[in-house]
């Protein structure tokens, strides 16, 4: 039943209070602001610094370089009719920075980038078909709250997570949870009418428990809403969302928390972390197609070539390759820039994935380049 699940997620359970669930959401919120997120950092400062060179060459074709790396990456979302689509493309491109998502059956100028399957509850025959075909990056189960909620209080439904893990058994792919509604209706917030509706369910003493009474039961229910109204609700937060809100409302949060407590229970931001994990591996391939081509001009303009080994070209593309291997969950490594290139050199040279082969080459370049700038020191000494 909602309700059941409701007071789970809002009550104190394992003494987790309600507003300490509030506060876990508004620290993300305040973290991710102001700041660029991890996996995004070093492909804007290579566009800008590649940006600011175009500007002033008068070679148009630096220019449509700098313009190619720095599109937004193509994200598109397929799945069966029904598992909500459309809501996880609104979704994902609210949360995620630099790309254009689009649903399957929107011509594109260009060929996806990274490519996400939605599915809802199970596993078809069809969607099984469909992800051999053509295998995802990523498979997102939406409708998340249909699996239930459980494990710790006021978290992405632990049910969800086990059952996510089940499927990606099944389909040998990453798979995350997620509730589209959920989360467009964070970003998006709701209008005066929408949040005046909640605030009337909430006074009222049948305003929650009408909600166990499925959509039909909740839409005949004696209230002071109208029905037009609630069916807005429905579709802009579902049952267990308008129960959900309605609950919070109930507990004393106002808007700004009821938004926060909307998105991370939606699992939005997990998603959007593997979307810019995915990511930059694009974004630094991009960077690579970017110095091909223009060592391919550089041979007739030396300005170019000034401009491939400045200091800041250099520590652009470091940061870059940073982002990816951060990314596959690899550490940096030593602080001090000379240890670091030489762990970086060895490794460009024992990888056996050609991407990491250059970003090891090109962290390793960096960190020399920051040693340089030391003077050549090791640990205050000169080397």
């Amino acid at each position: 039943m909602v309700q059941i699940d409701i007071q789970q997620l809002l009550s104190a359970g394992s003494g987790t209070s309600s507003d300490s669930l509030i506060d876990d959401a508004n620290a993300t919120i305040r973290e991710a602001s102001g700041q660029r997120r991890p996996g995004t950092r070093g492909h804007p400062i290579f566009v800008d610094e590649l940006a600011r060179f175009a500007a002033g060459v008068a070679d148009p074709r630096v220019g449509a370089i700098a313009e190619r790396a720095a599109q937004p990456i193509r994200v598109a979302v397929r799945g069966r009719r029904g598992v909500g689509c459309r809501t996880v493309a609104r979704a994902l491109q609210a949360w995620s920075d630099g790309v254009t998502v689009s649903c399957e059956g929107v011509e594109l100028a260009h060929p996806a980038e990274i490519e996400v399957y939605v599915v809802a509850e199970v596993l078809k025959p069809e969607d099984l078909d469909a992800l051999q075909a053509r295998p995802p990056a990523l498979v997102l189960l939406n409708k998340a709250d249909l699996t239930g909620f459980g494990g710790s209080p006021g978290r992405p439904s632990g049910a969800a997570r086990a059952r996510c893990a089940q499927l990606a058994e099944r389909a040998r792919l990453p798979v995350e949870p997620l509730m589209g509604l959920l989360a467009v209706a964070a970003f998006d917030d709701l209008d005066d009418v929408c949040w005046a509706a909640l605030r009337a369910l909430a006074a009222h003493p049948d305003g929650g428990a009408c909600l166990d009474r499925s959509f039909a039961g909740f839409l005949t229910a004696d209230l002071p809403v109208t029905i037009e109204v609630r069916q807005r609700l429905l579709d802009s937060l579902d049952v267990f969302g308008t129960a959900l809100v309605v609950a919070a409302l109930r507990c004393g949060f106002g808007e700004a928390k009821v938004r926060a407590l909307l998105r991370l229970l939606s699992g939005v931001d997990p998603v959007t972390a593997r979307v810019r994990a995915l990511g930059a591996e694009v974004r630094y391939r991009r960077v690579l197609e970017a110095v091909g081509e223009l060592e391919a001009l550089a041979a007739s303009q030396p300005e170019i070539s000034d401009f491939l080994r400045a200091d800041d070209t250099v520590l652009a593309r470091m940061a870059a390759a940073a982002d990816v291997v951060g990314a596959a969950g690899l550490e940096l490594g030593p602080d001090e820039p000379l240890a670091r290139a030489m762990r970086w050199q060895r490794y460009s040279r024992e990888s056996v994935n050609e991407l990491h082969r250059a970003c090891g080459t090109d962290i390793s370049r960096g960190s020399l380049r920051l040693w340089s700038r030391t003077g050549g020191m090791v640990a205050g000494k000169a080397w």
